[in-house]
């Protein structure tokens, strides 16, 4: 294996100290050390730039260190989650290998409600949904109905979400819409809430892909009468999580039947939004055993310890194997020749 020059995309307030003091498993750059630390045992050389809202710094580096490859480990530029497929969209200008999602696929896949419509067409199951954009009426279609969970139409699911979010009448749904719209600064989509089991299914590759088994998302110490979602206590909040058991573990007692639907699914609507790279596929496994696709999430939490690394040990690809694999993905893609969704 070759040694590799990395430029490391990360935001501003995410770089590690190179020393890594005050890493504890708790910190806010956790992924970004992990990630990190991992290329540099691999032998690679790894200069991590922070990102604030500039796109001069980037391509300046690039210019003066000639990377071999830049590793994206932005969410978002300028704070704007769909800004991140602009960014990628920029180191093909300039011509430089990224790993992670082409910007197509992250266009598609941030906006809920364009996938949405890309996965109905192909006969991908899922949920009745209607987008309320800001400034405009909330009127509910008759075909919609309650329960619904309203979240931000191009923000991460988590962003604003919280039991307030399932709603189960028409004024309900205004307020929440309002909220939405007020606080997290985006239009809303609402959809069927599907009562049951939250699923993960990682997905990796290019053109020949590699699904991981099937993930769940556990509440084990949660209150009766609460919605099992993820909310953003839920994902963000680990002393949250160590109170109410919430973990990611290999989903139990599936049948291999189902299991392999859901794999196939998934690997159907990784190339249905035309991702690549990397990518996590949500899913609601219904009490009757129906599944619903929620969402794609290209780019996921690369953390060790995390739901898609976990998966991916659990495939037999360890953390360190998982982290050049997604290297080497991105130095064979290339953009030029993938202008359609295969």
């Amino acid at each position: 294996m070759r040694k590799l020059k990395i430029l490391a995309l990360m935001h501003d307030v995410l770089v590690p100290p190179e020393d890594g003091v005050g890493y504890d498993g708790d910190v806010d750059w956790k992924m970004e050390y992990d990630v990190t630390v991992t290329l540099r045992d691999l032998g690679h050389e790894v200069f991590c730039l922070g990102v604030a809202d500039e796109l001069a710094p980037i391509r300046e580096k690039v210019e003066s260190w000639q990377p071999h490859i830049v590793l994206n480990l932005l969410e978002d530029f300028y704070n704007i989650p769909t800004f991140d497929q602009n960014v990628v969209s920029y180191l093909e200008l300039l011509r430089v290998p990224y790993t992670g999602c082409n910007p197509r696929g992250l266009m598609l896949a941030r906006d809920k409600a364009l996938s949405k419509k890309l996965l109905a067409y192909h006969r991908v199951p899922s949920a009745e949904f209607a987008v309320f954009p800001i400034g405009r009426k909330v009127r509910r279609s008759q075909r919609l109905k309650f329960p619904l969970i309203v979240k931000s139409l191009v923000k991460e699911a988590s962003a604003g979400l919280s039991q307030a979010s399932i709603v189960d009448s028409d004024e309900k749904l205004v307020e929440r819409v309002r909220f939405m719209h007020e606080h997290i600064g985006t239009d809303a989509i609402a959809e069927q809430y599907i009562d049951g089991r939250e699923l993960y299914v990682g997905v990796i590759g290019n053109h020949r892909l590699q699904v991981f088994p099937v993930w769940e998302l556990l509440f084990k110490n949660w209150p009766e009468d609460a919605a099992r979602i993820a909310t953003d206590r839920v994902k963000s909040s680990r002393a949250y999580q160590k109170k109410r058991g919430i973990t990611t573990e290999e989903a139990a007692d599936l049948a291999p039947a189902l299991v392999e639907s859901l794999q196939r699914v998934c690997k159907r609507v990784y190339r249905d939004l035309g991702l690549s790279g990397y990518a996590r596929i949500d899913l609601r496994l219904s009490a009757e055993g129906k599944f619903y696709v929620l969402e794609a999430n290209p780019n996921p939490q690369l953390a060790y310890g995390e739901d898609f690394a976990e998966s991916a040990e659990r495939a037999g690809v360890s953390y360190a194997d998982l982290i050049q694999r997604i290297v080497n993905l991105g130095l064979s893609w290339r953009p030029e020749r993938s202008a359609a969704p295969q």
